[in-house]
């Protein structure tokens, strides 16, 4: 007589039914769903600043990237970073008024940005 034999693993996989991807998976009008990456993420997401940050980087939305780069063109054309240790910036009237204090650390300077800059 005849043993039945367990169906192998390979043939399992072939014989279950594919799963859909998330960017495959398709909306309620029959097109394919946006991905993530097509919604602006955070870096990209124009921002206010507020006065005390306009009179460095001006007055006009910007990306949260497109802030931090202008506000190291203004520490590097000022020449504001600590000639002994490079990580520090120290900070000339404009800055104080962003900083709150006379020098900060660049990993700082970030939480100080991220206070000065609203949604657009």
């Amino acid at each position: 007589m005849a043993t039945k034999t367990a169906p192998k693993a390979t043939e399992k996989a072939a014989a279950a039914p594919k799963g859909k991807k998330a960017a495959e998976t398709k909306g309620s009008d029959g097109k394919a769903a946006e991905t993530k990456a097509a919604k602006p993420n955070a870096l990209q997401q124009p921002l206010k600043p507020t006065e005390e940050l306009a009179a460095i980087v001006g007055a006009a939305s910007l990306p949260r990237g497109e802030v931090v780069s202008k506000v190291w063109e203004y520490i590097k054309k000022h020449n504001l970073q600590n000639p002994e240790n490079k990580r520090e910036i120290l900070a000339d009237d404009k800055l104080k008024k962003v900083f709150g204090k006379d020098k900060c650390t660049m990993f700082e300077m970030n939480k100080h940005l991220a206070a000065h800059l609203k949604s657009a």
